[in-house]
């Protein structure tokens, strides 16, 4: 049985070592904060104990009594796979890396759970880069069924089979996505955010109108403001910003005034009591507009600049076809895989529609990928 070893006692980290010690390793949680220590022992106790009551597992003692909880960075020094994560900070994680690997044996996979950040520059840090690979999972770690796998530049192959190898067995679907910002889903995922913000921003529609269209005509599970505001600005924004920038200020990518200011306000969502809506009781928020044709026009335009977004990420190998599709429907929850569903709507069509908003603004945000065009004009499919 592999130890595996987490650090970071956050939601996160948490969630990854309760799937770890369900899969039947030992796990050591590390934290350098006692007080994540103590919310991290108490959350998983309590949690294994309703899933063994909703039998779900056997024995939630037996999966409990697997975990070692401590402050002591030593403690890791003899696991054979370390997950980090940590607050997204580059310079704070490559300082952990560097502590890792003065402590553990020269066979241990290093991991980050980085959302965005570049695996290649957390490997450059080290002293073996070859060991080093991203494991990214999506928030809860026990629900979400998707992690991305991303090899560095630097990591040896053998490393990142055997890193998806081990992943896959913890009944997890894994992706693998080049190193690029956002990798497969927050990068693709950017316009069900922006665009939206964009309609409220021209005053097409309020946000209760722009998300209802998004689950009735969209199919999808929340709408935009709404799954901004159960996220957190806090970290929808950043990640949204840290895109930007490591994009080198891509147009596709510009974050929202309108999100910053409620990022600035602290006005972080559900979390705050704030955020697009307002959570307190008794409190007044905007009511849907009943206008078929507007929420019909809405949710169009916005499947319409997500499905670019995927023809763009493969158009650029950021990942396959196949794992494009797997990663937004098992990612983010989305009613079908982006490429089926341009299948669906028609390559034809969508060009058609793309062409016509960059007409309207002149914007690149806009701009057709190529890979569409270039499918529209000889009648393929992403499906044949």
């Amino acid at each position: 049985m592999e130890k595996i070893g987490i650090v970071g006692a956050g939601a996160m980290g948490t969630g990854i070592a309760q799937v770890a010690a369900q899969s039947g390793h030992q796990v050591v949680l590390f934290d350098t904060f006692p007080n994540a220590i103590n919310k991290a022992k108490n959350n998983l106790q309590n949690t294994l104990l309703k899933l063994e009551e909703k039998g779900k597992i056997v024995s939630a003692s037996l999966i409990f009594s697997r975990f070692i909880f401590t402050e002591k960075i030593e403690q890791l020094s003899d696991c054979q796979l370390i997950i980090e994560a940590i607050i997204e900070d580059a310079e704070i994680k490559k300082q952990m890396f560097l502590q890792l690997e003065n402590i553990v044996s020269n066979e241990c996979i290093l991991a980050s759970n980085t959302s965005s950040l570049s695996i290649t520059s957390i490997a450059a840090a080290c002293k073996n880069p070859s060991r080093v690979v991203g494991i990214h999972f999506f928030n809860p770690a026990p629900i979400m069924v998707l992690v991305e796998i991303i090899p560095a530049l630097q990591s040896d192959e053998k490393i990142v089979a055997k890193s998806k190898h081990l992943i896959d067995s913890w009944q997890k679907k894994t992706v693998l996505c080049r190193d690029t910002p956002g990798f497969i889903v927050n990068r693709i995922a950017r316009p069900f955010y922006s665009e939206s913000l964009r309609i409220l921003e021209e005053g097409i529609a309020n946000i209760a109108t722009i998300d209802h269209a998004l689950r009735t005509f969209g199919g999808f599970r929340m709408g935009a403001f709404e799954l901004m505001d159960f996220i957190g600005h806090d970290v929808n924004f950043r990640v949204t910003e840290s895109i930007f920038n490591a994009n080198y200020y891509e147009p596709r990518y510009k974050p929202s005034l309108t999100q910053k200011r409620l990022f600035e306000a602290a006005w972080f969502g559900k979390k705050s009591g704030r955020g697009f809506y307002n959570y307190a009781e008794n409190a007044s928020n905007p009511s849907i507009v009943n206008d078929e044709n507007l929420q019909k026009n809405i949710a169009n335009r916005v499947v319409v600049m997500l499905i670019n977004e995927a023809a763009d990420a493969l158009l650029f190998n950021i990942a396959n076809r196949d794992d494009i599709d797997t990663a937004m429907q098992k990612g983010v929850n989305y009613p079908k895989g982006l490429l089926a569903w341009a299948d669906e709507i028609g390559i034809e069509n969508i060009v058609k529609q793309l062409d016509e908003l960059y007409n309207y603004y002149h914007e690149d945000r806009y701009r057709c990928s190529a890979i569409l065009r270039k499918m529209a004009s000889s009648g393929m499919k992403f499906y044949e």
